[in-house]
């Protein structure tokens, strides 16, 4: 099948719904399938599969820095590739997302599916609610990641919606390794920026032992005051950005990975990444982090924007063999269950059923 992964976000920035669409490509093609993956890049495109689109525009969207390329160069290059590449199926991921979704939403050249990842608020659906609910009219399926980003999408946008999950590749993870490290050695990834909690992390490190070292990875529009913050600190190591297989070694070197998030957060992905990776979690306790992680079981979860409980979780996973042991165990049975194969199965089904008509 001719397959077509639309992303509105640059592939080349570092993203759950990037990374998302990337792995999904992957394992289309190791089915066989042939695919192209379609999004702004702002370098080299990611792998070979990838159409690129143009570079991005950053923008204010739900309380991140989204890149988007909503220019009419970007439209022009995504219908000449839809002309020429001769596709079956779209797939759109976050299908109102400014850009290229958006544009085969209102051109429809082929049947097209959407999944929606974003949860929490949305201004664009609150305020064009007449325009997304017409655009979200054009998809022939929608699919949601969780019962969060469902709750999102039907309020605003009404409709029913097949509810899959996000996928994790287990065995780059698994097989990834480790990254050596000289002591008990905390993991953070994510974009920095109030939501994603960083600042509640390095505010829980004055309760934490000296012997420690933390693994900072990523990059945002908060890391030169939060590196000043920490100015002096020898146990945090500013990583930035860096590549997936670096991310797989490290998540199977760190001691503990920890997701401080405060909100925003519909599906547990890098949760799942460190439980394959076979890394105890520290996370929030967040609706969305619970769609993949059992609370007590495969991570422990303390009340968000809480520095002091986030401290006293850590040392407790840090110096407890058992507790630790017990949460990789059950974590690496929990992450079978979402594996990315499955996820490119159960969507393979739905795009022939689609391609095929009524019946």
């Amino acid at each position: 099948m001719r397959i077509g992964l639309v992303c509105p976000y640059s592939l080349t920035v570092p993203g759950g719904v990037q990374g998302q669409v990337l792995g999904l490509g992957r394992s289309l093609r190791t089915m066989g399938h042939d695919v192209r993956v379609l999004g702004p890049c702002d370098g080299p495109p990611p792998d070979a599969s990838v159409t690129p689109l143009g570079k991005s525009i950053p923008t204010a969207a739900n309380g991140s820095v989204a890149p988007l390329a909503p220019d009419p160069s970007a439209q022009l290059r995504f219908i000449r590739a839809v002309r020429d590449e001769g596709f079956e199926v779209l797939h759109l991921h976050e299908p109102l997302g400014p850009g290229a979704t958006i544009t085969a939403c209102l051109l429809k050249p082929v049947p097209l599916v959407g999944t929606f990842h974003a949860a929490g608020v949305s201004a664009a659906y609150r305020y064009l609610r007449p325009a997304v609910r017409w655009l979200a009219g054009r998809l022939d399926l929608r699919c949601t990641v969780s019962d969060d980003a469902e709750r999102l999408a039907s309020r605003f946008l009404g409709g029913t919606y097949d509810r899959l999950f996000n996928g994790i590749e287990l065995t780059a993870l698994a097989k990834a390794t480790p990254w050596p490290t000289d002591g008990p050695t905390i993991l953070f990834l994510g974009r920095h920026e109030e939501r994603k909690g960083l600042e509640v992390l390095l505010d829980a490190l004055s309760e934490l032992p000296r012997d420690l070292r933390l693994w900072v990875a990523g990059d945002g529009p908060e890391t030169d005051r939060l590196q000043r913050r920490v100015a002096g600190d020898s146990r945090v190591e500013w990583l930035g950005r860096i590549s997936d297989e670096e991310k797989a070694a490290r998540l199977r070197g760190a001691d503990v990975f920890c997701a401080p998030s405060l909100r925003g957060e519909s599906f547990g992905v890098v949760l799942l990444e460190a439980m394959a990776a076979s890394t105890p979690i520290v996370a929030s306790d967040l609706d969305g982090y619970r769609n993949v992680a059992r609370p007590g079981r495969d991570a422990v979860l303390v009340p968000p924007g809480d520095p002091v409980a986030l401290a006293s979780a850590l040392r407790r996973v840090l110096s407890d063999p058992p507790t630790a042991e017990a949460l990789v165990a059950s974590g690496e049975q929990r992450a079978q269950r979402f594996s990315m194969d499955a996820l490119a199965e159960a969507y393979v089904e739905r795009y022939e059923r689609l391609v095929a008509g009524p019946t």
